[in-house]
């Protein structure tokens, strides 16, 4: 543990450029990678985007039944295959287990069967989502966390294959306490009332939660999982560190979460990315339904890259709602780690095509 410790301190000061320096490593010749993304209309601005950019997007399949468009699974991993091929494989997706039936005879059975037939038609990987623990709820009333033994031969199954799961399980901690304007997390509860659970009667703590979701890990120690947002432990950084050092085989991604980081300490936030440089993915949680304007969701989705490129990887003030944040000035290859090798890793063969940095 001492000699872990030595190293890791090595690697902190060796890894500071001076505050001013600019990153030598281009994003268009990196060959970026959003590791978690929703694309499920056939936007040509968001494509032409994507290629101009050189950014793959991870396509990640949910089943939300409070979210139009996310109710159920199949229309959107039809349409996720759709684009992956429109795409030329800028688009690689993840399906997405529809845990509606749990209570039902032969579930695990049915579910093993969807999850092989999606990963057969070109899936990457498969998520599971904050109904575990959040929503579902057996006859008698009790909420069902994510280590229930009705889930276990479907993790047992994913892990023997070798298949990724993306695990979106808990929430911030907004969801638990009352509404606050001055947080990060204010307009998605008051505008998703359904995942705010504060004074909900028997609704698990968050704590309670991703203890379940712990001893999922611990028990499947071969089961690759990215945590989704931080995996839910955006506060602190250091809760995110505690469980990388017990679960080996755990990593998190940054969806929806950049805003969350900026709000703590800068070295603090440094430190941890550089200590962790194999653990983190680069996500945004950006996406797009019919119906939207194709055009501004390319426009927001090019200031998302450019902003948290900026926050990553240069010294420069990042203004975000009002908040002005120095970036982190990452090394440039603690930024390929993020931004590329570790989703490369992580989630096999969402690299389709040969560029420059796989040369």
């Amino acid at each position: 543990m001492k000699t872990r410790s030595l190293t890791a301190a090595l690697l902190l000061l060796l890894a500071r450029p001076s505050p001013g320096e600019p990153p030598s490593l281009s994003p268009l010749a990196l060959g970026r990678v959003d590791a978690h993304a929703h694309f499920f209309a056939e936007a040509k601005p968001v494509l032409q985007l994507l290629d101009r950019l050189n950014v793959t997007a991870v396509n990640i399949c949910v089943v939300d039944r409070y979210d139009k468009g996310y109710e159920t699974a199949p229309p959107q991993q039809r349409m996720a295959r759709r684009l992956a091929r429109a795409s030329h494989g800028r688009l690689p997706w993840i399906a997405a287990l529809d845990d509606a039936g749990f209570a039902s005879a032969g579930f695990a059975d049915r579910a093993i069967a969807e999850i092989e037939r999606a990963l057969a038609e070109g899936a990457h990987g498969v998520k599971i989502y904050k109904s575990m623990g959040m929503e579902l709820r057996t006859p008698d009333g009790a909420y069902v966390l994510p280590d229930d033994p009705v889930f276990e031969p479907i993790f047992a199954a994913l892990a023997r294959r070798g298949t990724t799961l993306f695990a979106h399980i808990a929430e911030p901690i907004a969801a638990w306490q009352p509404l606050d304007p001055q947080s990060p997390d204010y307009d998605y509860y008051r505008n998703n009332p359904a995942w705010y659970v504060h004074g909900r009667p028997g609704v698990p703590s968050k704590d309670a939660i991703l203890a379940a979701r712990d001893r999922l890990l611990g028990k499947h120690p071969t089961l690759r999982v990215v945590g989704c947002h931080l995996g839910s432990m955006e506060e602190d950084v250091d809760d995110i560190a505690r469980r990388l050092d017990r679960f080996p085989n755990f990593a998190v991604d940054t969806a929806a979460r950049v805003a969350h980081l900026m709000r703590q300490p800068r070295e603090k936030v440094r430190d941890f990315l550089i200590r962790y440089q194999d653990r983190v993915l680069y996500g945004t949680d950006r996406g797009i339904m019919p119906g939207e304007d194709a055009a501004k969701v390319a426009q927001r989705l090019e200031a998302t890259y450019a902003r948290d490129w900026a926050y990553f990887a240069t010294a420069q003030t990042i203004e975000d709602e009002g908040r002005r944040v120095a970036g982190l000035a990452l090394p440039d290859s603690v930024l390929r780690r993020l931004f590329r090798d570790n989703a490369v890793r992580c989630v096999p063969g969402i690299i389709a095509r040969v560029s420059a940095a796989d040369r």
